[in-house]
């Protein structure tokens, strides 16, 4: 019988065997599952895409001791098949690929260091990113803005590094606030060094996660990769000082590619590390943001000012505020006709077998019906009744 760990370890396994963004693994693990997709890869009985992809590394089969090395330092595996698989965030990833957008491909599983529902962490985010060689000016205005985000319950998402990232994190950390750090190595590696404080802080509050295996170590083509993650689990990304070529320009075109907003603050037309803000302005890819009210209108979902009193929380709630992202995936593959649960699962990208188990617990919500035609949403203001 196939169990959990079963699944777990074959995307442990396959996540080592292809470099991210793997597109077409990913892809013949959509149309295979993860065990039948892990088992043709170690026989080498693939397309010549996967095989491409793969043909390096499908012999090394570390997903056990990989396994065992994220538990030393208190992280773990978590995969689509999981109740906190962050589907809702990473969908963008995979539209992008159906649009022909071939980097943009989601990851095969996170590799999580932190504690917590990584889903419920990832609802409202907004990611702060900037140089490296960072002026003040740009360390005050990220951890500020890292601090009031903080403040307000969004979780504040960067990449660790030196600089702006560092600075939004700390901003996070001071306010009590979630904060997630997207590496791109493994999630037992401390890098930068003089961040392996603050990644363990930062675990503490939120979460350290990476898509590549215990002991990748960092390179300069996975930094690239891993942008990609951040601009899409951030519904909103600030770009806070930027040179004219560099990594936070590429998460923004990332970002503005994904569909998410993009905004850069303005700095002095004599700093370098304020070249590519402006670049960004001046092309039309960004809004300018001064404060965190600019922040929260030009993210919109958000949903209520937080210095809006007149308002109540529950006036801004939905139906579906309650949903993980995966029965929200659901919830949104449902139509106004019915339609059978394997049709859902297809236009959600959840698993069958999840599906029919939302479906269920969606109709007791008052969010779907079943009818002789299938599933179906709800009408508004329909709600379930016993008898």
């Amino acid at each position: 019988m196939t169990t959990r760990d079963d699944v777990r370890l074959a995307r442990a396994y396959l996540l080592r065997v292809a470099e991210p963004p793997a597109v077409a693994l990913g892809a013949f693990v959509g149309a295979h599952g993860p065990l039948d997709a892990a088992a043709m890869v170690r026989a080498g009985d693939v397309p010549g895409d996967v095989r491409k992809e793969t043909t390096a590394r499908y012999q090394a089969d570390h997903a056990a001791e990989d396994c065992a090395a994220a538990a030393r330092v208190g992280a773990r595996l978590v995969i689509p098949e999981d109740d906190d698989w962050p589907g809702w965030p990473l969908l963008p990833l995979d539209n992008a690929v159906t649009r022909g957008l071939r980097w943009a491909g989601g990851p095969l599983g996170l590799w999580v260091r932190g504690e917590g529902h990584l889903g419920d962490s990832l609802r409202r985010t907004v990611a702060i990113i900037g140089a490296r060689a960072s002026t003040s000016y740009g360390e005050h205005v990220a951890a500020e803005f890292g601090h009031e985000l903080a403040s307000t319950g969004v979780t504040v998402v960067s990449g660790a590094a030196y600089g702006i990232d560092g600075a939004a994190h700390r901003g996070a950390l001071a306010a009590g606030g979630p904060t997630v750090a997207v590496l791109g190595c493994g999630v037992d590696v401390d890098y930068p060094a003089g961040h392996a404080g603050l990644l363990t802080r930062i675990a503490e509050r939120g979460f350290v996660l990476s898509e590549y295996p215990p002991g990748t170590p960092p390179a300069r083509h996975r930094f690239l990769v891993r942008n990609r993650l951040i601009a899409s689990v951030a519904e909103g990304t600030i770009v806070v000082e930027a040179g004219m070529r560099s990594g936070a320009r590429n998460t923004a075109a990332t970002a503005a590619a994904l569909g998410r907003v993009v905004m850069a603050v303005p700095g002095p037309v004599t700093s370098a590390m304020s070249l590519g803000c402006h670049e960004l302005l001046r092309g039309g890819l960004a809004t300018v943001v001064g404060s965190i009210g600019h922040v929260i209108e030009a993210v919109g979902p958000f949903g209520v000012d937080p210095d809006d009193s007149d308002v109540s929380s529950s006036e801004s709630r939905r139906p579906t505020d309650g949903l993980d992202a995966e029965s929200l995936r659901v919830h949104e593959a449902l139509a106004t006709v019915g339609r059978s649960a394997t049709r859902i699962a297809v236009d959600a990208g959840v698993p069958i077998e999840r599906v029919r188990a939302v479906l269920p617990a969606l109709e007791l919500a008052g969010l779907a019906t079943r009818g002789e035609s299938g599933w179906q949403r709800a009408k508004a203001g329909t709600s379930w009744r016993r008898g």
